[in-house]
């Protein structure tokens, strides 16, 4: 896919124009705030001239007059601008914008690494080395297209990560600011007051009940231990939290939880009491992130070593189980084909299952080469008994991090059950991923990624684009020699050959990744149900 939505490609519904933001487009935006549609939470926000405060689109107070509306692309370039955050619908909370998750950018790439934390860690420095641009050129992108640059992009998200802490654990502010990312106590302070226009302490007295539409659901009890805050913390104290993920309706949980599922390596994933669980590698610890789908969002429950991870978790979460798509969107244009539109209208709205490491799915996508999904699963298991990093699950079912690169490349590939060949592309893989020779992370070019990809030994166009399905992201991706694929176009009457069938699917860009997921969803393989 290339880096804007392809010519000829489906207008999001109402949506306007992409690469300008539909903030751009007044008519539509009023429109949208008059019906109060959810679908455009996170596409743009409506920042209201005589009260000072910013709202999402589905805003239930009554809309204010059109000429009193002002419309930013970002939470961020509301808070800039002097707006604070509606109390009501707390639009700081809605989900994130389709277009980071299905653009490949300059833009889209720095977005994706601000909500992993990449600048409260490494700051703006570190944010461009990433992405192989300079400082300048980053900032004067993201203040073109969204009206903030990346200082005030990661601010919003602390603030919000903040008030998550506030209202759903009993940690003290102190923990919490830290926690949050913020570098001192005042900041902290005066950024909850401008941006909620409350005080921290104010906002837990005044904590809602969650709604289905907020992101944090306040739990009976905290996890979370209290403790007295002496100065800065060393690392912010472990716990449980539970929070909720919203998505824009409809949601198809079959294909997303059954395939994640049914592919669930031993000790790293497992799914228990409705649950699909795993582990996570991240940046100042390993976590545990419990995920059940619910009608209107997606209960998380997340077991953090260290709480600045939170922002982090709750984003690859996201990212995971893809809750950031349009699916009125990808449905509409792939109903337009008369043998789509039976699957689409029978069971709307499949997301397309990612990853929470780009790294691990593509070892798991070597392993997974010309074997059933039981034998991938086998050799992953083996992989990490003998190689994962060991974590303490307090539930019992989890057992081990998935290895990283850097443990796999240092094992001897004739301990490795699998053919010859299949020895060269995995060790050549593992030390390209150790080396970065190759890089799979959230800031890769997706053009750039498939050719390195592509010149490893043994890595074939259906390697690459399950890869770039579910490990990059790329909504385009497509699987013409899959077995599935195969399959269902013989019980559909679609073309037989991989080249006449990609011919017949260029009318399903840019979303061939999810007419994947209908088409897979025509079999009976466990991959396509939610388990019992």
């Amino acid at each position: 896919m290339s880096d804007s939505r392809q010519p000829g490609g489906p207008p999001v519904p109402d949506a306007g124009r992409m690469q300008n933001g539909m903030h751009t487009d007044r008519d539509r935006c009023v429109r949208a705030v008059r019906s109060k549609d959810a679908r455009f939470d996170g596409w743009f926000f409506t920042a209201v001239l005589t009260t000072g405060i910013y709202c999402r689109p589905s805003c239930p107070a009554v809309p204010p007059k059109p000429e009193n509306m002002v419309f930013h692309p970002s939470a961020a370039a509301c808070q800039q601008a002097g707006f604070r955050a509606c109390k009501r619908c707390r639009p700081d909370t809605s989900p994130g914008s389709p277009e980071w998750n299905h653009r490949a950018d300059l833009v889209a790439r720095a977005m994706r690494l601000i909500a992993d934390g990449v600048v409260d860690r490494d700051g703006v420095p570190g944010l461009a080395a990433r992405l192989g641009y300079s400082t300048r050129q980053i900032e004067r992108q993201l203040l073109a297209e969204l009206g903030a640059g990346p200082l005030a992009l990661a601010r919003a998200q602390r603030a919000q990560t903040a008030r998550l802490l506030i209202e759903t654990t009993a940690l003290p502010m102190a923990e919490i600011a830290f926690a949050a990312g913020f570098s001192s106590i005042r900041s902290f302070n005066d950024t909850v007051r401008e941006v909620f226009a409350l005080s921290p302490s104010a906002l837990r007295t005044r904590a809602p009940r969650p709604t289905a539409t907020d992101l944090p659901s306040r739990p009976a009890a905290a996890d979370l231990p209290r403790r007295p805050a002496a100065g800065r913390p060393r690392a912010a104290v472990p716990g449980t939290l539970s929070l909720r993920l919203p998505f824009r309706a409809p949601l198809n949980p079959d294909n997303l939880f059954g395939h994640l599922a049914a592919t669930a390596v031993p000790g790293v994933e497992e799914w228990r009491d409705g649950a699909y669980r795993r582990t996570l590698r991240l940046p100042h610890g390993p976590g545990i992130a419990a995920l059940t789908p619910r009608p209107d969002h997606v209960a998380c429950r997340l077991t953090l070593a260290d709480l600045r991870d939170l922002p982090v978790a709750i984003s690859r979460c996201r990212r995971l189980l893809d809750l950031d798509a349009d699916p009125v969107a990808v449905d509409d244009q792939l109903r337009t084909d008369p043998v789509l539109a039976p699957l689409v209208d029978k069971a709307p709205g499949r997301r397309v299952p990612r990853t929470v490491d780009e790294a691990e799915f593509a070892v798991r996508a070597v392993l997974g080469q010309q074997v059933s999904t039981a034998a991938a699963r086998t050799h992953a298991a083996r992989l990490v008994t003998a190689h994962g990093e060991p974590v303490d699950d307090p539930e019992g079912g989890l057992t081990h991090l998935f290895p990283a690169p850097e443990a796999l490349a240092a094992l001897d590939p004739e301990s490795l059950a699998m053919p010859r060949t299949r020895r060269t592309t995995f060790t050549t893989l593992v030390r390209e991923l150790a080396g970065g020779g190759i890089r799979l992370g959230v800031e890769s070019d997706w053009q750039e990624t498939r050719a390195r990809l592509l010149a490893l030994p043994g890595f074939g166009p259906w390697t690459v684009d399950v890869i770039a399905m579910r490990a990059l992201g790329d909504p385009d991706a497509f699987l013409p020699t899959d077995l599935g694929i195969r399959r269902a176009a013989a019980e559909l009457g679609l073309p037989a050959t991989p080249a006449a069938l990609t011919a017949r699917a260029a009318a399903w860009q840019p979303w061939r990744a999810y007419a994947v997921q209908y088409l897979w969803a025509t079999d009976s393989h466990p991959i396509n149900f939610l388990p019992v």
